[in-house]
């Protein structure tokens, strides 16, 4: 089972994440990634889904039309672990960022 991040490897592991916030209340980082339009947005999500598949640790997410809206926390950790900030790096790639 991963660990849970504390708060120093938290907020240093966001300094390099583009566009990822703190969702403290959940304790998960959360994303909307806003494409050009539907093919895209789910061209994005199959690349993603495939990298989670892989990884054994999938996303929250939702789509409406252009945007992909996500929240990455780790359910058996009760929290952030380095499996979300692995992830989140890797829907960044996947997005062209």
């Amino acid at each position: 089972m991963s660990k849970k991040l504390d708060t120093a490897a938290r907020a240093a592991a966001l300094k390099d994440l583009h566009g990822w916030r703190d969702d403290p209340a959940k304790d998960a980082i959360v994303k909307t990634f806003v494409f050009g339009d539907f093919v895209q947005a789910f061209g994005f999500m199959t690349k993603a889904a495939l990298v989670a598949e892989r990884m054994d640790h999938h996303p929250e997410w939702s789509n409406v039309y252009k945007t992909v809206n996500v929240l990455l926390t780790t359910h058996d950790a009760g929290g952030l672990t380095m499996k979300d900030i692995e992830l989140a790096r890797a829907m960044n790639l996947a997005a062209g960022l």
